[in-house]
């Protein structure tokens, strides 16, 4: 393997696929409302919950981390969280009923109707993400998915889709985190920029 070669042709790449998005207005416009329905959940006094698995769920701690502790604006905590950060309750409904319904049946519990999830799986397919999708349409809970480039199924269970047009998992990841801190700037300039 030719080391230099190999950056070189990861980091196009990761070139490309950002080069689609900026060509892709309606994936634009997407990650527009998106912004939009978290702003007006903040600012109606709910909570944008996050999850994921493996590298999504480290990247949906990092996005919800954001919104509660700080992007670029020295501000009031915009509440927020990971749904995968309680070992003790993962572990347990993992093991005493099924990995499935972990997030499903968490966010049937902590989550009210004007709350958002977001979930994060690149292929779409993550079972447990899309069961807890579907708790969220039955509860009036916001969804918005961030995938891969078909948007797997979730794409029928999420009220915004954030379909990276790729299907390299890498690639879809660094695009998520990506979209993600872009949609954290907004969402923080849009509740935080005029308030002093």
């Amino acid at each position: 393997m030719d080391g230099k070669a190999t950056i070189k042709q990861r980091l196009t790449q990761h070139q490309d696929t950002i080069q689609r998005i900026l060509a892709d207005e309606g994936l634009q416009d997407t990650i527009l409302k998106a912004v939009n329905a978290i702003v007006d959940c903040f600012n109606t006094g709910g909570k944008v919950f996050f999850c994921g698995n493996g590298g999504s769920a480290a990247d949906a701690q990092h996005l919800a981390a954001e919104f509660s502790g700080r992007f670029y604006i020295d501000r009031a905590v915009l509440p927020s969280e990971a749904l995968h950060c309680n070992t003790s309750y993962l572990t347990a409904v993992g093991n005493d009923y099924s990995f499935d319904i972990i997030y499903a049946r968490l966010i049937s519990g902590i989550g009210k109707e004007g709350d958002i999830l977001v979930g994060l799986s690149t292929s779409g397919n993550s079972t447990n993400i899309v069961k807890a999708f579907e708790v969220c349409k039955e509860k009036g809970i916001i969804t918005i998915g961030f995938t891969g480039e078909t948007g797997g199924k979730m794409k029928t269970v999420s009220d915004y889709l954030i379909h990276i047009p790729s299907t390299d998992t890498p690639r879809i990841q660094e695009a998520h985190i990506t979209i993600g801190h872009i949609v954290c700037e907004f969402v923080e300039t849009a509740i935080f920029a005029n308030k002093k």
